[in-house]
C-alpha cells in the first residue's frame, strides 16, 4: 500500500470517527435532557411524607449513580483506547 493510499485511509477513518463523535455527543445531550425531565417529574410526584416512597427513591438513586459511574468509567476507557489507536496511526509519534 502506497503512502498516499495509507494517508487517504487514515483521513477517512478520522473523518468517520469525528462524525460518530459528534452524533454521540448530541445523543448524550438529548438523553441528559430527557433524564433531567424525568427526574424532575419523579421528584414532583414523590410523596415525601411516605417513608416507603422516600426509601424507594433513595434506593433508585443509589442504583442509578452506580450505573452512571460505570458508564463514565467505560467512556474513559474507550477514550484512552482510541487515543492509543490514534497514536499508533501517527507515523511521527515516538514509540
Amino acid at each position: 500500500m502506497s503512502a498516499q493510499n495509507l494517508d487517504t485511509v487514515r483521513q477517512s477513518v478520522l473523518d468517520r470517527m469525528e462524525r460518530s463523535d459528534k452524533l454521540m455527543r448530541g445523543a448524550l445531550i438529548g438523553a441528559a435532557l430527557v433524564e433531567a425531565l424525568l427526574l424532575f417529574v419523579a421528584l414532583r410526584l414523590l410523596d415525601w411524607h411516605d417513608r416507603v416512597d422516600r426509601l424507594l427513591f433513595v434506593l433508585f438513586m443509589l442504583n442509578y449513580m452506580v450505573l452512571s459511574l460505570g458508564l463514565i468509567a467505560l467512556a474513559g476507557h474507550v477514550s484512552r483506547s482510541i487515543g492509543r489507536v490514534l497514536l499508533a496511526m501517527d507515523p511521527g509519534a515516538p514509540r
